[in-house]
């Protein structure tokens, strides 16, 4: 069987014809996710399941956040129940290695994270950076309203090339431990009166339940998930444990789905 031939210049314009329509479409959208890690995509697949409009930003060229490292580089992290359960709607293996407490490969973790996001209705944007955020004053109050984005190769290059902006009515931020949505609007947004203090040193069990208790809205507009609670909070980080993360990704998306359709 010949593969089919395909002309350079034809393939130049069905890809950018692709991207600009894709682009377009998202210059707006109900929730946008900053971070395509555990919580992030875990909030993204309960959002588009509740039929709202959302996307995902990722920095990088692929999916995961701190989900590949495993334990130290190792090919093998933990769940805890009851975050299994969301690990077993994506039909992740889990292997128990103690009561309620689950070994988990971190690739199929993060293929199936992924293709649950997306399967349900999630669009991600790979290779993107977050600048920056739209803000609005209304009644006297700061509010969030989008991003302001630009592919992380120019950021990388030092290059000067003005971005673009995305509107949405929430935006999370999931960039994990630099908390980067947040570290900006604390400090170009001062009418927010936002502080991120960082986190704290390990404490693993203490900070499990804190990050999942501590998830939600930041300030109007501007939700937090993830190890970026604990960044918001100066709560301690965990290691490679990931009931917390998953948690926290769908409790920050049922807050906001009770939100946006109230």
């Amino acid at each position: 069987m010949k593969v089919k031939p395909v002309d350079e210049a034809e393939m130049t314009k069905a890809i950018v014809k692709a991207s600009a329509d894709k682009l377009s479409k998202l210059a707006e959208n109900d929730v946008i996710i900053v971070g395509a890690g555990p919580a992030g995509l875990t909030a993204a697949r309960y959002l588009a399941k509740e039929g709202l409009k959302t996307l995902v930003i990722e920095r990088r060229l692929s999916f995961g956040g701190g989900i590949g490292g495993g334990g130290m580089q190792l090919p093998a992290l933990l769940v805890q129940e009851p975050a299994d359960e969301i690990l077993r709607e994506v039909n992740c293996k889990l292997e128990p290695c103690d009561k309620g407490l689950y070994v988990v490969d971190p690739a199929e973790m993060i293929a199936k994270l992924a293709v649950g996001a997306l399967d349900a209705g999630a669009e991600i944007l790979l290779g993107v950076t977050v600048d920056d955020v739209i803000y609005r004053i209304e009644n006297n109050k700061a509010r969030i309203a989008g991003v302001v984005i630009q592919w992380t190769s120019i950021i990388a290059s030092g290059l000067h090339v003005d971005p673009l902006a995305l509107k949405a009515k929430a935006v999370v931020d999931c960039t994990g431990h630099e908390a980067e949505v947040l570290t900006v609007a604390s400090r170009k947004v001062p009418e927010l009166n936002l502080t991120v203090p960082g986190e704290a040193s390990m404490w693993t069990p203490k900070a499990e339940i804190l990050v999942v208790e501590k998830t939600g809205e930041a300030c109007p507009g501007l939700y937090v998930a993830g190890m970026s609670v604990a960044a918001l909070h100066g709560l301690p980080r965990m290691g490679p444990v990931f009931g917390g993360m998953l948690l926290s990704g769908r409790q920050v998306a049922e807050i906001i789905a009770a939100k946006l359709k109230s």
